[in-house]
């Protein structure tokens, strides 16, 4: 059996909270962590002193205001989403659409700011969700301008499905991500629910690198793709432009 060490069972407490469970009582913190009551208790309450989690009158626990406030020092994060924010909101007023932005971790996409629009469509995003690069249309655009070994290890892996129309051809993936690179923008069709359609392009830092992706989802009956894409590549345009980003001096 093997011993996890003390920073590992600390981590483990931390982990046990997610979206699905934000609130937590300490018999589940035990076993969502799969550590002793008496372990988990030792451990829940040197998190709450430092203010990592905070116990309600019921005696349940949920994430403290210290971690939000550690995370806001992720240049990642919301020191990003703080510098994005204006864009992202002058892209809602131009389309009345969802948008989003998100940045990739592994596999997968984590989205770190999402504006709800008018329209309803299946993909409901939270802050902090996750989902796979193939799948989403920011997840294309951060896939297609990383490196080729990245893009070939994404290929060889296996490629979930969530609907008919998810792209689980690595051949055909490959050309999408082509594509992508060509164009300049990402268009995902019907790939995590059958309603819905995103157009993204790459957001870049002053190095030029590609560092997020923003978006916006519409339903896919009527989406209007020639009139988003100049709408999206501006607002990714100048989120790159306030990280940095000079098109001409980086060759664009």
């Amino acid at each position: 059996m093997t011993v996890r060490s003390a920073p590992d069972r600390l981590l483990a407490v931390l982990a046990a909270f997610d979206h699905d469970h934000p609130a937590l009582s300490l018999t589940d913190i035990s076993r969502r962590a799969g550590l002793s009551l008496t372990t988990a208790h030792r451990l829940v309450g040197a998190l709450s002193e430092w203010g990592a989690l905070e116990r309600d009158a019921s005696g349940t626990y949920h994430v403290g205001l210290r971690l939000w406030e550690v995370a806001a020092l992720a240049p990642r994060g919301l020191a990003l989403r703080q510098i994005a924010l204006p864009y992202l909101e002058d892209l809602y007023e131009a389309t009345h659409q969802n948008v989003q932005m998100a940045v990739r971790d592994g596999d997968e996409v984590v989205y770190i700011e999402w504006i709800s629009g008018h329209s309803a469509v299946g993909v409901h995003i939270r802050v902090g969700a996750r989902w796979p690069l193939h799948a989403t249309g920011v997840g294309l655009a951060l896939l297609a301008y990383s490196d080729a070994a990245s893009q070939e290890a994404y290929c060889a892996r296996p490629l979930v499905a969530f609907t008919p129309h998810t792209i689980t051809d690595p051949a055909i993936l490959r050309r999408v991500l082509a594509e992508v690179r060509r164009s300049g923008v990402a268009v995902s069709s019907r790939q995590v629910t059958e309603d819905a359609l995103s157009v993204a392009a790459p957001v870049r830092n002053a190095d030029g690198s590609v560092v997020a992706a923003a978006s916006v989802v519409v339903p896919e009956r009527d989406a209007q793709v020639p009139a988003l894409i100049p709408a999206v590549r501006l607002a990714a345009l100048g989120i790159s432009r306030a990280l940095g980003w000079q098109p001409r001096a980086s060759g664009g």
